[in-house]
């Protein structure tokens, strides 16, 4: 399947949002928007996360889990270990998937905890929880998945690129909600809406409005 940078870009962001679309990393979502300079530092941590995780994830995929080979076979034999069809990738994918997103979030949590230690106080328990962020993993998972390339899922390089645009899409929807919620802080909204039932409201019109750029440019990603 021929995908190229303006379909990943568009579809990422926009078609397939990763929070407004397939509704995966909320727990930020929902709990880091209430002000925009925090939805920020969280959605530039994401993008980073996300990027660097679909190139390792892919490099991995490709060269380490997707071969099989009759020493691959062998070897698992030799251990007592079941072959399952399609090489090691049904047993090691996703351990091998949230250990490279593990090593990458304590990287960005000691960055940010030397740098911007406000900002490292404000995300608090966000941070590390980034580690099991669906969104990231489902990026990554998504980006080998059979529907990109039924042989061997997206090309490095795509990826990569992908997962920018994944992290970006994450960014545009906190700014979004952050910016929303904000402006809801003013307004005299019913105390029994206050805070997250009115958050789940504003999310969920976001998420139809969304739905307006489906098969944008007949791209359906």
């Amino acid at each position: 399947m021929d995908v190229g940078y303006t379909e990943l870009a568009i579809g990422s962001i926009l078609i397939s949002n990763v929070v407004l679309a397939k509704f995966l990393g909320l727990c930020p979502f929902f709990g880091v928007s209430r002000r925009t300079s925090d939805a920020v530092g969280m959605g530039l941590a994401v993008v980073f996360v996300m990027s660097i995780a679909s190139a390792a994830t892919a490099l991995i995929y490709r060269h380490l889990l997707l071969p099989t080979t009759p020493e691959h076979t062998n070897l698992l034999g030799a251990l007592g270990l079941p072959v399952p069809e399609g090489g090691y990738v049904l047993i090691l994918k996703t351990i091998s998937y949230i250990l490279v997103i593990a090593v990458l979030v304590q990287f960005v949590e000691m960055v940010l905890r030397k740098t911007v230690p406000a900002l490292y106080r404000a995300l608090g328990i966000y941070l590390p929880l980034i580690t099991t962020n669906c969104a990231v993993m489902g990026v990554a998972l998504l980006n080998t998945e059979a529907w990109r390339d039924p042989a061997n899922g997206l090309p490095v390089h795509l990826a990569t690129f992908n997962g920018f645009c994944g992290g970006v899409g994450f960014l545009v929807a906190m700014l979004l909600m952050s910016g929303i919620r904000e402006r809801l802080t003013e307004l005299p909204v019913p105390k029994a809406f206050k805070d997250l039932p009115i958050a789940f409201i504003s999310g969920g019109l976001m998420a139809l409005a969304f739905m307006g750029f489906a098969n944008l440019f007949g791209i359906a990603v």
